[in-house]
């Protein structure tokens, strides 16, 4: 319960969390997760328009190739005039054969380059498009974690002593795994002392940064500051934390599974 046992041995018996801000910090994240998935959108399209002209250029290949096959085997009729009879051990005969051979196996040749070419040009823009879209994804992934985390230390280190059990469930409903569980066996303390402190806790998330990822899950290394105000109005001065939150996703919400106060 590593969260829990550094927050109640703070002064002043709780850092309970203040009422929240008239700039809400989850709506800048929120706009951050939106800039982060346009600009990914954008590069899609981009990576989308390169595909469709190396498709292009593939099939201007291919029917370039499938126009000298046609070509190599017609023989146009003049030609088929001006040859020379076949005769018997005739020099000049053989010489004549040799060449025409050659040609035909030139364009043979020829046409098989092109095609391989193209191949080779789709397959490169198949995996340029898969690499593409797999760093996409990635990176929707990361700005869905960052702004889960920076919301749940928010969530977590913001109490209202007019509000403890509110302050609870909000905790309670952004958590899951162990951490959860531990929470829920300290629910009832962490409200008394809320109440009993008398006291306020505003937090707000400064930076946050992703330092392992999956799908599913990510620890994200989060900056915050925390003014505590009393009964009275009195502000004191902010104070500075860095914790590491380790997040889960379970359908289409994450949630925070472990949380540590760092040096």
């Amino acid at each position: 319960m590593g969260a829990m046992s550094k927050t109640e041995t703070m002064p002043d018996a709780v850092m309970p969390p203040a009422q929240p801000s008239a700039v809400d910090p989850a709506e800048s994240t929120a706009e951050d997760a939106g800039v982060l998935v346009k600009r990914a959108e954008a590069e899609a399209a981009a990576a989308e328009a390169l595909a469709a002209q190396a498709r292009a250029r593939v099939i201007r290949l291919q029917q370039q190739a499938q126009n000298l096959a046609s070509v190599s085997e017609v023989v146009p009729v003049s030609e088929q005039r001006d040859e020379p009879a076949p005769v018997g051990g005739d020099p000049s005969w053989l010489t004549w054969t040799r060449a025409r051979l050659s040609g035909l196996r030139w364009r043979q040749l020829a046409t098989a380059v092109i095609v391989l070419c193209a191949c080779v040009l789709l397959v490169a823009s198949a995996l340029m498009l898969r690499s593409q879209q797999t760093a996409q994804a990635q990176e929707r992934n990361r700005a869905e974690f960052v702004a889960a985390a920076r919301q749940a230390v928010v969530t977590l280190m913001s109490i209202d002593f007019n509000d403890p059990q509110g302050s609870v469930q909000r905790i309670v409903d952004n958590s899951t795994g162990p951490f959860r569980d531990e929470f829920l066996g300290a629910a009832d303390d962490f409200s008394r002392v809320a109440t009993d402190a008398k006291v306020t806790t505003k937090a707000t998330a400064t930076a946050a940064a992703v330092e392992s990822m999956t799908s599913d899950t990510a620890v994200v290394l989060v900056s915050a500051s925390s003014t505590v105000t009393n009964a009275a109005g009195a502000d004191e001065s902010p104070r500075r934390w860095r914790l590491t939150v380790d997040l889960r996703r379970e359908g289409d919400q994450i949630k925070m599974s472990k949380v540590e106060f760092v040096p």
